[in-house]
Protein backbone atom coordinates (compact mmCIF):
# COMPACT_ATOMS: atom_id res chain seq x y z
CA UNK A 1 0.00 0.00 0.00
CA UNK A 2 2.84 2.40 0.79
CA UNK A 3 4.26 1.87 -2.69
CA UNK A 4 0.83 2.43 -4.28
CA UNK A 5 0.26 5.65 -2.35
CA UNK A 6 3.68 6.93 -3.31
CA UNK A 7 2.94 6.16 -6.94
CA UNK A 8 -0.54 7.65 -7.29
CA UNK A 9 -0.92 10.38 -4.62
CA UNK A 10 0.59 13.81 -5.27
CA UNK A 11 3.75 14.44 -3.23
CA UNK A 12 2.41 17.72 -1.84
CA UNK A 13 -0.79 15.99 -0.70
CA UNK A 14 1.21 13.23 0.98
CA UNK A 15 3.09 15.91 2.88
CA UNK A 16 -0.11 17.58 4.10
CA UNK A 17 -2.04 16.95 7.29
CA UNK A 18 -5.81 16.53 7.24
CA UNK A 19 -7.91 19.30 8.78
CA UNK A 20 -8.05 18.28 12.43
CA UNK A 21 -11.12 18.68 14.62
CA UNK A 22 -10.63 17.75 18.26
CA UNK A 23 -13.13 15.45 19.93
CA UNK A 24 -15.22 17.69 22.21
CA UNK A 25 -17.43 15.07 23.83
CA UNK A 26 -17.86 15.91 27.50
CA UNK A 27 -16.31 19.37 27.12
CA UNK A 28 -17.69 22.89 27.26
CA UNK A 29 -16.99 23.60 23.60
CA UNK A 30 -15.54 27.05 23.00
CA UNK A 31 -13.17 26.24 20.13
CA UNK A 32 -15.19 26.28 16.91
CA UNK A 33 -16.98 29.67 16.68
CA UNK A 34 -20.40 28.05 16.94
CA UNK A 35 -23.62 29.68 18.12
CA UNK A 36 -24.24 28.07 21.54
CA UNK A 37 -28.00 28.59 21.50
CA UNK A 38 -30.41 25.91 20.35
CA UNK A 39 -33.60 26.68 18.47
CA UNK A 40 -36.85 27.38 20.32
CA UNK A 41 -39.13 24.37 20.55
CA UNK A 42 -41.77 25.87 18.25
CA UNK A 43 -39.19 26.34 15.49
CA UNK A 44 -37.84 22.81 16.01
CA UNK A 45 -41.36 21.47 15.52
CA UNK A 46 -41.84 23.59 12.40
CA UNK A 47 -38.56 22.28 10.97
CA UNK A 48 -39.49 18.70 11.76
CA UNK A 49 -42.78 19.19 9.93
CA UNK A 50 -41.04 20.80 6.97
CA UNK A 51 -38.43 18.03 6.75
CA UNK A 52 -41.15 15.38 6.81
CA UNK A 53 -42.38 16.79 3.48
CA UNK A 54 -39.01 16.63 1.71
CA UNK A 55 -38.76 14.16 -1.16
CA UNK A 56 -35.55 12.34 -0.26
CA UNK A 57 -35.74 10.17 -3.38
CA UNK A 58 -35.36 13.20 -5.64
CA UNK A 59 -32.38 15.37 -6.45
CA UNK A 60 -32.60 19.02 -5.42
CA UNK A 61 -33.88 21.46 -8.01
CA UNK A 62 -30.41 22.62 -9.10
CA UNK A 63 -31.21 26.35 -9.42
CA UNK A 64 -32.37 26.64 -5.77
CA UNK A 65 -34.52 29.56 -6.91
CA UNK A 66 -36.77 29.84 -3.86
CA UNK A 67 -33.94 29.65 -1.33
CA UNK A 68 -31.86 32.16 -3.26
CA UNK A 69 -34.75 34.63 -3.33
CA UNK A 70 -35.26 34.28 0.41
CA UNK A 71 -31.55 34.80 1.12
CA UNK A 72 -31.41 37.90 -1.09
CA UNK A 73 -34.46 39.42 0.60
CA UNK A 74 -33.51 38.49 4.16
CA UNK A 75 -29.77 39.14 4.07
CA UNK A 76 -29.87 42.52 2.36
CA UNK A 77 -28.37 41.55 -0.99
CA UNK A 78 -28.53 44.71 -3.17
CA UNK A 79 -31.16 44.99 -5.87
CA UNK A 80 -30.03 43.44 -9.13
CA UNK A 81 -27.60 40.99 -7.50
CA UNK A 82 -28.06 37.26 -7.07
CA UNK A 83 -26.34 34.65 -4.90
CA UNK A 84 -24.51 31.41 -5.56
CA UNK A 85 -24.84 28.68 -2.93
CA UNK A 86 -22.23 26.32 -1.55
CA UNK A 87 -21.81 23.49 0.93
CA UNK A 88 -20.62 25.95 3.54
CA UNK A 89 -18.34 28.84 2.67
CA UNK A 90 -15.52 26.27 2.51
CA UNK A 91 -16.85 25.05 -0.82
CA UNK A 92 -17.31 28.61 -2.07
CA UNK A 93 -13.66 29.39 -1.31
CA UNK A 94 -12.68 26.29 -3.27
CA UNK A 95 -14.98 27.23 -6.18
CA UNK A 96 -13.57 30.75 -6.50
CA UNK A 97 -9.99 29.50 -6.18
CA UNK A 98 -10.46 26.78 -8.77
CA UNK A 99 -12.11 29.17 -11.21
CA UNK A 100 -9.21 31.62 -10.90
CA UNK A 101 -6.34 29.09 -11.03
CA UNK A 102 -5.40 29.51 -14.69
CA UNK A 103 -3.29 26.65 -16.07
CA UNK A 104 -1.47 28.71 -18.68
CA UNK A 105 0.10 30.84 -15.96
CA UNK A 106 0.86 30.26 -12.29
CA UNK A 107 -1.91 32.33 -10.71
CA UNK A 108 -1.35 33.80 -7.25
CA UNK A 109 -3.50 34.25 -4.15
CA UNK A 110 -2.72 37.04 -1.68
CA UNK A 111 -3.93 36.84 1.93
CA UNK A 112 -3.03 38.71 5.13
CA UNK A 113 -1.66 36.20 7.63
CA UNK A 114 -2.33 34.65 10.03
CA UNK A 115 -5.74 33.80 8.61
CA UNK A 116 -8.15 30.96 7.84
CA UNK A 117 -6.08 27.92 6.92
CA UNK A 118 -8.33 26.81 4.03
CA UNK A 119 -7.23 29.75 1.86
CA UNK A 120 -3.72 28.34 1.59
CA UNK A 121 -4.94 24.74 1.35
CA UNK A 122 -7.27 25.54 -1.55
CA UNK A 123 -4.57 27.57 -3.27
CA UNK A 124 -2.20 24.61 -3.08
CA UNK A 125 -4.75 22.08 -4.32
CA UNK A 126 -5.81 24.33 -7.19
CA UNK A 127 -2.23 24.97 -8.25
CA UNK A 128 -2.02 28.62 -7.18
CA UNK A 129 0.92 30.26 -5.45
CA UNK A 130 -0.06 31.40 -1.96
CA UNK A 131 1.43 34.69 -0.80
CA UNK A 132 0.94 35.62 2.84
CA UNK A 133 1.42 39.21 4.03
CA UNK A 134 1.95 39.56 7.77
CA UNK A 135 -0.45 41.65 9.80
CA UNK A 136 1.10 44.45 11.84
CA UNK A 137 2.37 43.65 15.33
CA UNK A 138 -0.95 44.85 16.79
CA UNK A 139 -2.72 42.41 14.44
CA UNK A 140 -4.21 45.12 12.23
CA UNK A 141 -4.05 45.02 8.44
CA UNK A 142 -0.77 46.24 6.94
CA UNK A 143 -2.28 48.02 3.96
CA UNK A 144 1.01 49.37 2.63
CA UNK A 145 2.54 45.88 2.69
CA UNK A 146 -0.52 44.48 0.92
CA UNK A 147 -0.29 47.15 -1.78
CA UNK A 148 3.41 46.48 -2.23
CA UNK A 149 2.70 42.76 -2.58
CA UNK A 150 0.03 43.48 -5.18
CA UNK A 151 2.53 45.46 -7.23
CA UNK A 152 5.25 42.83 -6.84
CA UNK A 153 3.23 39.64 -7.35
CA UNK A 154 0.22 40.74 -9.42
CA UNK A 155 -2.19 38.33 -7.70
CA UNK A 156 -5.35 37.05 -9.33
CA UNK A 157 -7.17 36.64 -6.03
CA UNK A 158 -7.15 38.41 -2.66
CA UNK A 159 -9.04 37.08 0.38
CA UNK A 160 -9.90 39.43 3.25
CA UNK A 161 -11.82 38.02 6.20
CA UNK A 162 -14.18 40.77 7.44
CA UNK A 163 -14.21 40.37 10.47
CA UNK A 164 -10.96 38.48 10.60
CA UNK A 165 -10.27 35.01 11.96
CA UNK A 166 -8.48 34.33 14.31
CA UNK A 167 -8.18 37.90 15.61
CA UNK A 168 -11.82 38.97 15.49
CA UNK A 169 -10.75 42.37 14.15
CA UNK A 170 -12.61 44.30 11.47
CA UNK A 171 -10.13 45.80 9.04
CA UNK A 172 -10.47 49.53 8.35
CA UNK A 173 -12.68 50.03 5.30
CA UNK A 174 -10.41 52.78 3.94
CA UNK A 175 -7.56 50.29 3.67
CA UNK A 176 -9.79 47.65 2.08
CA UNK A 177 -10.93 50.17 -0.54
CA UNK A 178 -7.29 50.99 -1.35
CA UNK A 179 -6.71 47.29 -1.95
CA UNK A 180 -9.82 47.07 -4.14
CA UNK A 181 -8.62 50.07 -6.15
CA UNK A 182 -5.20 48.48 -6.60
CA UNK A 183 -6.80 45.22 -7.78
CA UNK A 184 -9.04 46.85 -10.40
CA UNK A 185 -8.19 45.35 -13.76
CA UNK A 186 -5.91 42.79 -12.06
CA UNK A 187 -8.09 40.37 -10.17
CA UNK A 188 -10.77 39.63 -7.61
CA UNK A 189 -11.04 40.66 -3.96
CA UNK A 190 -13.20 38.45 -1.73
CA UNK A 191 -14.69 39.91 1.44
CA UNK A 192 -15.22 36.76 3.53
CA UNK A 193 -17.97 37.82 5.94
CA UNK A 194 -18.50 34.59 7.86
CA UNK A 195 -18.80 36.57 11.11
CA UNK A 196 -21.05 39.32 9.75
CA UNK A 197 -23.93 38.56 12.20
CA UNK A 198 -21.76 40.00 14.99
CA UNK A 199 -20.88 43.33 13.37
CA UNK A 200 -22.84 46.15 11.75
CA UNK A 201 -20.43 46.38 8.83
CA UNK A 202 -20.62 44.74 5.41
CA UNK A 203 -18.99 45.31 2.03
CA UNK A 204 -22.29 44.78 0.22
CA UNK A 205 -22.83 48.53 -0.46
CA UNK A 206 -19.53 48.63 -2.38
CA UNK A 207 -20.49 45.99 -4.96
CA UNK A 208 -21.75 48.54 -7.49
CA UNK A 209 -18.52 50.56 -7.36
CA UNK A 210 -16.20 47.54 -7.49
CA UNK A 211 -17.09 44.93 -10.12
CA UNK A 212 -14.11 42.86 -8.92
CA UNK A 213 -15.58 42.51 -5.40
CA UNK A 214 -17.09 39.24 -4.14
CA UNK A 215 -18.94 39.13 -0.81
CA UNK A 216 -19.05 35.67 0.76
CA UNK A 217 -21.03 34.57 3.82
CA UNK A 218 -22.23 31.49 5.70
CA UNK A 219 -25.14 30.65 7.98
CA UNK A 220 -22.81 28.57 10.19
CA UNK A 221 -21.92 31.30 12.69
CA UNK A 222 -25.50 32.52 12.65
CA UNK A 223 -26.59 29.29 14.31
CA UNK A 224 -26.90 26.69 11.54
CA UNK A 225 -23.39 25.24 11.36
CA UNK A 226 -24.82 21.73 11.03
CA UNK A 227 -26.61 22.33 7.72
CA UNK A 228 -23.46 23.53 5.88
CA UNK A 229 -24.70 26.40 3.75
CA UNK A 230 -22.74 29.31 2.36
CA UNK A 231 -23.65 31.97 -0.17
CA UNK A 232 -21.82 34.63 -2.12
CA UNK A 233 -22.77 37.54 -4.32
CA UNK A 234 -20.91 39.49 -6.98
CA UNK A 235 -21.43 40.92 -10.45
CA UNK A 236 -23.67 38.62 -12.48
CA UNK A 237 -20.87 37.93 -14.97
CA UNK A 238 -18.59 36.64 -12.20
CA UNK A 239 -21.27 34.43 -10.67
CA UNK A 240 -21.91 32.92 -14.11
CA UNK A 241 -18.27 31.83 -14.32
CA UNK A 242 -18.15 30.53 -10.74
CA UNK A 243 -21.33 28.54 -11.35
CA UNK A 244 -19.53 26.55 -14.04
CA UNK A 245 -17.21 25.18 -11.34
CA UNK A 246 -19.93 24.47 -8.78
CA UNK A 247 -20.77 20.76 -8.47
CA UNK A 248 -24.37 19.92 -9.45
CA UNK A 249 -26.76 19.45 -6.52
CA UNK A 250 -24.12 20.73 -4.09
CA UNK A 251 -26.77 21.80 -1.56
CA UNK A 252 -28.91 18.89 -0.38
CA UNK A 253 -32.68 18.99 0.02
CA UNK A 254 -32.58 18.84 3.84
CA UNK A 255 -30.27 21.84 4.02
CA UNK A 256 -32.45 23.65 1.50
CA UNK A 257 -35.62 23.04 3.50
CA UNK A 258 -34.12 24.09 6.85
CA UNK A 259 -32.50 27.18 5.35
CA UNK A 260 -35.75 28.35 3.75
CA UNK A 261 -37.56 28.08 7.09
CA UNK A 262 -34.66 29.81 8.85
CA UNK A 263 -34.87 32.75 6.44
CA UNK A 264 -38.57 33.05 7.25
CA UNK A 265 -37.72 33.20 10.97
CA UNK A 266 -34.51 35.20 10.85
CA UNK A 267 -35.55 37.25 13.90
CA UNK A 268 -34.79 34.23 16.12
CA UNK A 269 -31.19 34.10 14.91
CA UNK A 270 -30.76 37.87 15.04
CA UNK A 271 -31.78 37.87 18.71
CA UNK A 272 -29.26 35.14 19.45
CA UNK A 273 -26.54 37.12 17.68
CA UNK A 274 -27.50 40.17 19.75
CA UNK A 275 -27.11 38.13 22.94
CA UNK A 276 -23.69 36.90 21.79
CA UNK A 277 -22.56 40.47 21.08
CA UNK A 278 -23.56 41.47 24.62
CA UNK A 279 -21.65 38.54 26.11
CA UNK A 280 -18.63 39.35 23.94
CA UNK A 281 -18.41 42.78 25.55
CA UNK A 282 -18.76 41.33 29.04
CA UNK A 283 -16.21 38.60 28.38
CA UNK A 284 -13.69 41.11 27.01
CA UNK A 285 -14.14 43.34 30.05
CA UNK A 286 -13.70 40.48 32.52
CA UNK A 287 -10.58 39.22 30.75
CA UNK A 288 -9.04 42.69 30.43
CA UNK A 289 -9.34 43.14 34.20
CA UNK A 290 -7.14 40.12 34.86
CA UNK A 291 -3.37 40.51 35.30
CA UNK A 292 -1.09 39.68 32.38
CA UNK A 293 -3.95 39.17 29.91
CA UNK A 294 -3.94 41.16 26.66
CA UNK A 295 -7.36 41.40 25.01
CA UNK A 296 -7.66 42.20 21.32
CA UNK A 297 -10.69 44.08 19.93
CA UNK A 298 -13.26 41.79 18.31
CA UNK A 299 -16.33 42.19 16.13
CA UNK A 300 -16.82 38.44 15.70
CA UNK A 301 -18.17 35.77 18.05
CA UNK A 302 -14.61 35.07 19.18
CA UNK A 303 -12.24 36.70 21.62
CA UNK A 304 -8.48 36.59 21.06
CA UNK A 305 -6.23 37.04 24.08
CA UNK A 306 -2.52 36.80 24.85
CA UNK A 307 -1.21 35.32 28.09
CA UNK A 308 2.24 34.55 29.49
CA UNK A 309 2.07 30.80 28.81
CA UNK A 310 -0.65 29.79 26.38
CA UNK A 311 0.21 26.09 26.45
CA UNK A 312 -0.07 25.86 30.23
CA UNK A 313 -3.37 27.73 30.32
CA UNK A 314 -4.77 25.65 27.48
CA UNK A 315 -3.77 22.39 29.17
CA UNK A 316 -5.27 23.60 32.43
CA UNK A 317 -8.58 24.34 30.74
CA UNK A 318 -8.59 20.95 29.03
CA UNK A 319 -8.06 19.31 32.43
CA UNK A 320 -11.15 21.21 33.58
CA UNK A 321 -13.11 19.96 30.52
CA UNK A 322 -13.18 23.31 28.73
CA UNK A 323 -12.02 23.38 25.12
CA UNK A 324 -10.79 26.58 23.49
CA UNK A 325 -8.39 27.08 20.56
CA UNK A 326 -4.67 27.37 21.15
CA UNK A 327 -3.52 29.40 18.15
CA UNK A 328 -0.08 30.21 19.55
CA UNK A 329 1.73 28.00 17.03
CA UNK A 330 -0.20 29.08 13.94
CA UNK A 331 2.01 32.11 13.31
CA UNK A 332 4.75 34.05 15.17
CA UNK A 333 2.38 37.03 15.53
CA UNK A 334 0.09 34.80 17.61
CA UNK A 335 2.70 33.80 20.17
CA UNK A 336 0.96 32.84 23.45
CA UNK A 337 -2.44 33.63 21.98
CA UNK A 338 -5.69 31.80 22.74
CA UNK A 339 -9.00 32.11 20.90
CA UNK A 340 -12.24 31.73 22.82
CA UNK A 341 -15.68 31.33 21.28
CA UNK A 342 -18.21 33.61 22.97
CA UNK A 343 -20.91 31.41 24.48
CA UNK A 344 -23.90 31.68 26.81
CA UNK A 345 -23.61 33.61 30.09
CA UNK A 346 -23.51 30.32 32.00
CA UNK A 347 -20.74 28.77 29.90
CA UNK A 348 -18.79 32.03 29.85
CA UNK A 349 -18.92 32.15 33.66
CA UNK A 350 -17.60 28.59 33.86
CA UNK A 351 -14.81 29.47 31.45
CA UNK A 352 -13.85 32.63 33.35
CA UNK A 353 -13.67 30.78 36.66
CA UNK A 354 -11.54 28.02 35.16
CA UNK A 355 -9.37 30.51 33.29
CA UNK A 356 -8.60 32.43 36.50
CA UNK A 357 -7.53 29.19 38.14
CA UNK A 358 -5.20 28.41 35.22
CA UNK A 359 -3.36 31.75 35.13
Amino acid sequence: MEELIEKVIRPDVRAMSAYAVQDAKGFIKLDAMENPYSLPDWLKRAMAERLSQVALNRYPIPLYTNLKEKICKTMGIPEGYEVLLGNGSDELIAIVTMACAAKEKRAKMLVPVPSFVMYSVDAQLAGMDFIGVDLKSDLTLDVDAMLAAIEEHNPTLVFLAMPHNPTGRLFEVSGVLRILDAMKGRGIVVSDEAYQPFTDFTMLPYLADYPNLVVMRTVSKLGLAGIRLGYMTAAKELLTEFDKVRPPYNVNVLTEAVAELAMDNIAVFNEQAKAIRKERARLAGELAAMPDVEVFPSQANIQLIRVKNADAVFDGLVARRILIKNVSRQHPLLENCLRITVSTPEENDLFLAAFKACL
